[in-house]
């Protein structure tokens, strides 16, 4: 799995500590059994040390089955009220023969470009 963030300054207006970060992620099968995304949680956190969770099913409304060597992208965002701060967690997935596993989210940064001072 591979997670690519981006700022979006037009979404953006620091002057209101309004700051939105699009993400794309590409999950793919490496396993030998198909597999189903079921749900997702993040943990978003401000540079305040602040945590906002977001949990649901699937992602960007979808439940993808991956079979073997597949993979499926998506691009997603998350809004922050400070300049940086970061995201991890984890997808709640099912294997064909009824498994539950969690795949873990490597926590990323999330980095005006150009600034000082940055969480992590």
């Amino acid at each position: 799995m591979s997670v690519e963030p981006t700022y979006l300054e037009a979404r953006s207006s620091p002057d209101n500590a309004q700051y939105f970060w699009a993400y794309r992620v590409i999950i793919e099968n490496q396993g030998t059994e198909t597999v189903q995304l079921l749900s997702r949680h993040w943990m978003i956190t401000n540079m305040r040390g602040e945590l906002t969770e977001v949990k649901g099913p699937g992602v960007v409304g979808e439940q993808p089955v991956l079979k073997p060597g597949e993979s499926f992208e998506y691009t997603s965002g998350a809004p922050l009220d400070t300049p940086s701060g970061m995201m991890g967690g984890a997808y709640q997935m099912e294997s064909e023969s009824g498994e539950h596993f969690d795949i873990e989210i490597p926590t990323f940064s999330l980095d005006l470009p150009n600034r000082d001072g940055f969480l992590n």
